[in-house]
């Protein structure tokens, strides 16, 4: 069952409406202006709104205009003289959908299940977008942690390359997220390749792809996370582990925006903005031959230092607090609270894996605790 709006000054045309859709087991709602259909729209949950275009005191149009700012309910719009010009202006003001008079039961059917059908997937996309926007969720107030997010803001909106450094678990990825989501490439892809977890006979087919034969098990062809990443972001995480003969084509890359695939002979033109981070102190690396300087210039034109959980203790009430939700939500229990002496051990602790440490602690204690996490629970626990 749905919940419709129709919007005609003509009584006929709103009660043989009426008839069609509760016929059809749905809820109806009616206004014989605009003025009342957007007092409607403002204070009724609607699946979709049939709309006229000529009507007294505010038509069709300016309805349709006004409702966009604050809804996303599709709109039908319905009208007497039905030319192109009409329906195009009615498209680009945002309609879902035109209709001519006399109105067409079967067309008007297929409008319905078209528009309610297009509503549902929305509504679908933005919950789904808000989990993935939760998922990566970067929590912490506290001003070590604010001055690297104010500083990630200030350069997602350019082209500069940036390189991530902090021990592992600090939420490097999250940061590069974070950047890609307000960059000019948000529309693109995000693609991560954890350079460490992908032997280094595989890291350059993994990159750059591969045509078919090119070696044993190439049984087709192959897009490496370069071209993947083509008007994206493409994130090289621990790119420290990366072999030196990757480097050099990484490089390459880097300096002219073209790729040749692992067996091939064309090139690739690509334009990814190039996200890199690492655990390591790549001026060690460089020294002793196992990084390229070259690169690490290509790569630095922004660093962005994340602090360890140690040097941010002051986040971790608030962090403890947002992994007690989310995860009870995921095991479908009640959301508990923690003691205050709970917290502020916690906070004392040296957290040598960091965040994802804090995290694995926090889980452990919502399966083994019962009700309220106390200072007891934590250090029988930790």
């Amino acid at each position: 069952m749905y919940k419709i709006l129709i919007v005609d000054d003509e009584t006929l045309i709103r009660e043989s409406l009426r008839e069609i859709f509760e016929y059809e087991g749905h809820q109806v709602s009616e206004a014989e202006d605009g003025a009342k259909a957007l007092e409607l729209l403002q204070n009724e949950t609607l699946d979709v709104v049939f709309c006229d275009i000529k009507m007294p005191k505010v038509d069709g149009l300016e309805v349709l205009e006004k409702a966009t700012a604050f809804s996303t309910v599709p709109f039908v719009m319905i009208s007497g003289h039905g030319d192109i010009d009409t329906a195009v202006e009615c498209i680009k003001k945002g309609a879902f959908d035109y209709i001519s008079k006399p109105l067409d039961l079967h067309r008007v059917l297929v409008s319905l299940k078209n528009a309610t059908e297009q509503h549902r997937l929305f509504k679908q996309t933005r919950q789904l977008k808000k989990q993935v926007g939760d998922k990566y969720q970067i929590i912490g107030s506290g001003k070590e942690m604010q001055a690297v997010l104010e500083m990630a803001d200030k350069v997602a909106g350019t082209e500069a390359r940036v390189l991530i450094l902090g021990e592992s678990g600090t939420g490097k990825e999250l940061v590069a997220r974070r950047i890609h989501e307000n960059s000019a490439y948000a529309a693109g892809s995000f693609v991560e390749v954890n350079c460490a977890a992908i032997p280094s006979e595989l890291i350059e087919s993994e990159l750059f792809g591969h045509e078919k034969g090119s070696f044993t098990s190439a049984i087709r062809q192959r897009k490496g996370s370069f071209e993947q990443a083509d008007g994206g972001t493409l994130f090289l995480d621990e790119i420290g582990d990366m072999s030196l003969s990757a480097q050099a084509k990484v490089l390459r890359v880097l300096q002219e925006n073209k790729i040749t695939k692992v067996g091939g002979e064309k090139s690739v033109e690509v334009h990814a903005r190039v996200i890199a981070a690492t655990n390591k102190k790549l001026s060690v690396e460089i020294a002793q031959g196992r990084f390229r300087e070259d690169l690490y210039h290509r790569l630095s034109v922004i660093v962005l230092k994340l602090p360890s959980l140690k040097e941010r203790a002051e986040d971790i009430p608030e962090l403890v607090r947002y992994f007690i939700k989310e995860i009870s939500l995921l095991m479908g229990k009640p959301i508990r609270s923690i003691d205050t002496d709970a917290l502020l051990f916690l906070q004392k602790q040296p957290w040598p894996g960091n965040i994802r440490q804090l995290r694995n602690v926090v889980e452990r204690l919502l399966i083994l605790c019962e009700k309220k996490i106390t200072l007891g629970d934590v250090e029988k626990y930790l």
